[in-house]
């Protein structure tokens, strides 16, 4: 605990217990206070500030207000949030912003620290630093990562593969650019619309043309696809955006009509782990080994501090992308594979998924309660990270986007996820992540998030009630 430089001008207009709350803002977003740091006492501040301790217990109670600091019973007052920035000066006319919003960031594709164990991290990079450094490049991946990765998908997605088979990677965008690069010039690559857009980008680096393909309630449309691909991108354990899941008679299809017409599918299994309602559905890999390429990621389940993923491909095409790696000197860095072999290895990783699936289960049920109580509908399956706030028109997308960023709340529209113009199912929504605001966070923002929307729609306020979820 120590007392942050402040200065007050007691000459000024400005009421000094608002110069000591912005102050102490502005202290915390240049780093002299952190989040964690105990704040001094109102009446030991209001002593080294000379002024009234009426002032200082005013200031904190505005930051508490505002969530950037927090009072622990018996402890003292804490800051718990960094702030922003100071703001520029208010030009005359111009309206006063609402301080009290929290700054939380509620779009999807994040992980959910607040469950990673510290101490678990830390072990994990000490291990993989024991590891000697290597002499010489190996284009697949470091062994003891490549068995975590068969270990995990036989665990966790019920895939039988053998180590060598497994492929790292730098994550699944860089992949699917990898397997880009190997298909013939000019070729088309079919994507879900709407869809993963960095994977849309990375085929376009690559040099082919991207193909939306239209989805529906149960994912990929199969007999939409059209003709003369060369492979197509999907998410079938949990699409994104949609969050919805493939069944079972349309992965079939899917895997048949890749046979029959010769391209590959490229499963992307961003989260599969993460699903929390009923075991997962066999894995496109598992269906159709000789022509799909299962790709799968650490950022979602650990952090992308890590930057790695894993590729399975049939044989063929696993060596081409080795031939092509060893004569291109590329090559997925060693670091992160072997923290993540070294987490699995301690039982960590197994630790840490379970925290995790409990976790999101628990705050999906808060999202879909607290807004459905407002009136506000949720879709999307048990499982993942995020969820579908289905909305009429883009009209209303927007203004709800614009509406929560007046509120302090980050949240992406589908418009950010289509691939091509024309009609869409749904045709908008909000895409809300739920896993990278801390839990006390996410439900200060939901009441505010139901008021956006009802706004946007031009909703009547509604208490009480069920929650509204479809799918």
């Amino acid at each position: 605990m120590h007392v942050p430089p402040v200065v007050l001008e007691r000459d000024a207009d400005r009421p000094l217990a608002t110069q000591l709350a912005d102050a102490l803002r502005a202290a915390t977003a240049g780093g002299v206070l952190r989040p964690g740091d105990r704040l001094p006492s109102t009446r030991e501040l209001a002593a080294a500030l000379r002024v009234s301790r009426t002032v200082t217990a005013a200031a904190y109670d505005q930051l508490v207000a505002e969530g950037w600091a927090a009072g622990r019973r018996g402890a003292g007052t804490f800051v718990v949030g960094a702030a922003p920035s100071a703001p520029a000066p208010r030009q005359a006319g111009a309206r006063e912003p609402d301080r009290r919003a929290p700054a939380v960031d509620l779009r999807a594709g994040s992980p959910c620290l607040e469950v990673l164990d510290p101490a678990a991290w830390r072990r994990a990079w000490r291990a993989a630093g024991d590891t000697p450094p290597d002499a010489l490049p190996d284009p697949a991946g470091d062994p003891a990562f490549q068995a975590t990765v068969a270990e995990h998908l036989l665990r966790h997605r019920g895939l039988p593969v053998e180590p060598p088979a497994v492929l790292a990677t730098a994550g699944t965008s860089t992949a699917v650019a990898e397997v880009a690069r190997l298909l013939p010039p000019g070729s088309r690559v079919g994507v879900e619309d709407p869809g993963y857009q960095r994977a849309a980008e990375a085929l376009r680096a690559a040099g082919v043309e991207v193909v939306p393909c239209p989805v529906d309630d149960d994912g990929l449309v199969v007999d939409a696809v059209p003709d003369g691909l060369a492979a197509v991108y999907c998410t079938p354990a949990h699409q994104w955006p949609l969050g919805r899941r493939m069944p079972a008679a349309r992965r079939v299809a899917l895997v048949a009509r890749a046979r029959a017409e010769g391209w590959w599918v490229l499963e992307d299994d961003y989260d599969g782990e993460l699903r929390y309602d009923v075991a997962p559905l066999p894995l496109l890999a598992a269906l159709g080994p000789d022509v799909v390429v299962h790709l799968g990621t650490s950022s979602k389940v650990v952090s992308p501090t890590l930057g790695v993923g894993w590729l399975v491909a049939p044989a063929a095409l696993r060596a081409d992308l080795l031939d092509r790696r060893t004569a291109t000197g590329t090559r997925p860095a060693r670091a992160g594979q072997r923290v993540l072999a070294a987490m699995a290895a301690s039982g960590d990783l197994s630790r840490h998924l379970r925290r995790l699936r409990r976790e999101l289960a628990e705050r999906r049920g808060q999202v879909t309660t607290e807004l459905g109580r407002a009136g506000v509908p949720v879709a999307g399956d048990p499982a993942g990270a995020h969820v579908l706030v289905p909305l009429p028109d883009a009209a209303t997308e927007a203004a709800a986007v614009a509406g929560a960023a007046a509120r302090g709340l980050a949240v992406d529209g589908l418009a950010r996820h289509r691939t091509g113009p024309g009609p869409h199912r749904p045709a908008a929504g909000l895409v809300l992540g739920f896993a990278a605001p801390s839990r006390a966070e996410l439900l200060r923002s939901l009441p505010l998030l139901a008021d956006v929307v009802r706004n946007a729609t031009g909703a009547p306020p509604r208490g009480g009630g069920a929650p509204v979820v479809s799918g």
